[in-house]
């Protein structure tokens, strides 16, 4: 996008016109950017800055009639600049290398994202990325504590019922701890002693 395409000759002498700083005036032209906006220092009044306010140096930025408010966009140069963070304006190579790098870090971000598409993923879930399905867990082949829970009690080769073995949750669910039946009490303070 280059701006001397945009720009026609009579609008270019105006523009250098309007940046040369005769003492008489109080605007002067101090930039462009790439989308055509411009760039403005002014003062309200002539005179020393120290002694009076209204004759330190103010800067805008003006857009062309045709953009919608919406669509103005400043450049983070141009917008420290505005702010007093740099003292002088960026030049319109800045501006387009700046457009140039930014093109770069996205072309290298989709390709980083490729990159990072293209490798198996840890959280995926076996057999996912086939189509084939998941088998379902089987929780007592793999927890053997389970499986004791489950199975009933069957007859031993002399014929004797064996008990299951004790869960330890049923256990201590039955049991009650001192905790488990406290309550706090109200609090009543003692009367201070006279001195």
């Amino acid at each position: 996008m280059s701006l001397a395409k945009q720009i026609g000759p009579l609008r270019k002498a105006w523009y250098q016109w309007k940046a040369i700083r005769f003492p008489w005036r109080k605007r002067f032209l101090v930039g462009l950017d790439l989308q055509g906006n411009t760039y403005w220092e002014f003062r309200l009044t002539r005179g020393d800055p120290n002694l009076t306010p209204d004759s330190r140096f103010r800067r805008i930025v003006k857009y062309p009639r045709s953009t919608h408010y919406s669509d103005v966009t400043v450049s983070p140069q141009w917008h420290q600049w505005l702010r007093y963070q740099r003292s002088t304006p960026p030049s319109l190579e800045e501006q387009a290398s700046d457009v140039a790098r930014q093109e770069r870090i996205k072309q290298l971000a989709a390709e980083a994202d490729a990159r990072w598409e293209a490798k198996p993923s840890l959280i995926d879930v076996p057999g996912r990325e086939r189509g084939q399905p998941v088998p379902p867990l089987n929780t007592g082949r793999t927890q053997p504590q389970e499986r004791a829970a489950r199975e009933t009690p069957t007859p031993n080769e002399r014929g004797e019922v064996t008990a299951r073995k004790d869960d330890p949750w049923k256990r201590a669910a039955r049991s009650s701890a001192p905790g488990e039946t406290w309550q706090p009490e109200a609090w009543t303070p003692t009367p201070a002693r006279k001195r």
